[in-house]
């Protein structure tokens, strides 16, 4: 078994296009094939070096491998050998008509445009005089039409899919210039590389009657099929580019924070579900599961609103991973961001990891490492205005004093001590231990809610409590 994602490197990786490689991955992973990245490069006007870069910044970030990679724009004689083959066994002619050069279906007489007469019926040593004297002209396939005949293949998906030759165009296998189409160059790197299985967009299903008739044409195996729904707008539209913008970048979940695999697993459940109601699943939870059987048929929403890109799902399914990752894994992300931001990061490892561990519970993001939870790696921090209600209530500030006097004096700086203390003061100033706890949490850490209240207090440490409680 053999899959290939192939992106094109005319833009950042989509997320539509991420989930077409995860899809792929996935399959290929669960059976034990190989995974293939192709950059389909061909269409030189449009590519961009920094596209390329795009790509596989996003493929690196997504932590899935491949197992060959290939770039369409160093096998083009092997596109160009496989056109004339095709038209060597008459199944190709050459079309010298200015008008339709390009492979867009020119609309003639109220109907599409399927072929050129003139062009279809010259003789080849017409052809063959005018091709040698300099004409350009495009190779377009001859598409079968008296008789037509149906072209038929099973969608994974999708199921029974036929179309007629007769609504077919002869479509072009090499432009004017001798560049191979985007049919030629896909088709016949899918025989060379021996594609088994191709999963792709929805928006892909009508070319695949173009390219069995390729794979007929060249006596090649026919791949199987699995087409996939496609991502949607709240409002219905189709996910792009030119429209949605950063909406539809990978790099903007990457750049908001989000852990590698939370978001292949958000991505998994646009369009597919193991049918068991599971949604947070490891990685190696998704391979097991993986069927193309449980792909919808229906298009898949990705819920956002104009001032924020970011679809609620994904945030929910990333919070759960960020509290179920195992510390020693997450430790490394989180110093990362903060290092990225400036903050300095603990020595103590140990110390390092308690606080991650302690403070990640109400975390939906590693950048929430940086704002909510900015208070345990610098001093210099915002005090959120829900806390600054609570530390602003009558007394909670002289209150807070007299707690660091107390706690300065511990032998013991652990939850166990605080709290006694803590609860001890508030007996004596007949005052509710609350108050002082969310006063606490207020002075300690900027926010309102946050990990166990006196966990607060170890996570921050010894020194830098204190100094915030006389401070307050």
């Amino acid at each position: 078994m053999r899959l290939r994602f192939a992106p094109s490197p005319t833009g950042y990786l989509h997320i539509g296009s991420a989930r077409t490689f995860i899809f792929n991955w996935l399959y290929a992973r669960r059976h034990g094939g190989a995974m293939i990245l192709r950059i389909d490069d061909t269409d030189i006007e449009r590519n961009t070096e920094e596209s390329m870069r795009s790509i596989f910044d996003g493929l690196g970030w997504l932590e899935l491998d491949w197992d060959e990679q290939y770039r369409q724009s160093e096998r083009l004689e092997l596109h160009r050998r496989l056109a004339w083959t095709i038209f060597e066994k008459g199944l190709a002619y050459r079309d010298f008509t200015p008008a339709h050069a390009g492979e867009e279906a020119v609309s003639r007489e109220g109907g599409p445009w399927l072929f050129n007469p003139g062009a279809r019926e010259l003789a080849l040593e017409e052809s063959a005089r005018r091709a040698a004297a300099g004409e350009p002209f495009v190779l377009r396939f001859h598409v079968p039409r008296e008789p037509a005949r149906p072209v038929e293949f099973h969608d994974t998906v999708y199921g029974p899919q036929v179309k007629s030759t007769a609504d077919i165009e002869d479509f072009a296998l090499l432009r004017s210039n001798g560049m191979p189409t985007y049919h030629m160059a896909s088709c016949a790197d899918d025989m060379d590389l021996r594609i088994s299985d191709v999963i792709r967009g929805q928006d892909h299903l009508s070319n695949t009657f173009k390219h069995i008739l390729i794979f007929e044409a060249a006596g090649a195996a026919v791949p199987r099929f699995a087409h996939l729904p496609l991502l949607i707008a709240p409002d219905g539209a189709k996910l792009s580019k030119r429209r949605h913008g950063s909406v539809v970048s990978v790099t903007t979940y990457r750049d908001a924070g989000f852990l590698p695999h939370a978001y292949v697993n958000f991505l998994c459940l646009l369009g597919w579900s193991p049918k068991d109601n599971r949604e947070v699943m490891s990685r190696q939870e998704l391979i097991d599961a993986f069927r193309l059987e449980g792909i919808n048929r229906s298009n898949a929403v990705v819920n956002f609103r104009e001032q924020d890109p970011i679809d609620p799902k994904a945030l929910w399914v990333n919070s759960e991973h960020l509290r179920n990752l195992p510390v020693a894994e997450l430790l490394p992300r989180v110093r990362r961001v903060l290092e990225c931001d400036g903050l300095q990061v603990p020595q103590d490892e140990a110390a390092f990891a308690r606080t991650v561990d302690v403070i990640r519970s109400r975390f939906t993001t590693l950048n929430d490492f940086v704002t909510r939870g900015r208070a345990y790696f610098s001093d210099r921090f915002e005090l959120a205005p829900e806390a600054a209600q609570k530390l602003n209530q009558p007394g909670a500030r002289e209150l807070l004093h007299e707690l660091g006097a107390r706690l300065s004096v511990l032998d013991d700086f652990d939850e166990q001590s605080i709290e006694a203390e803590l609860r001890k003061l508030a007996i004596e100033r007949n005052v509710k231990a609350g108050a002082i706890i969310h006063a606490a949490r207020a002075a300690l850490s900027g926010q309102p809610v946050g990990p166990s209240a006196f966990a607060v207090f170890t996570a921050v440490g010894r020194q830098r409590a204190l100094e915030r409680l006389r401070n307050a």
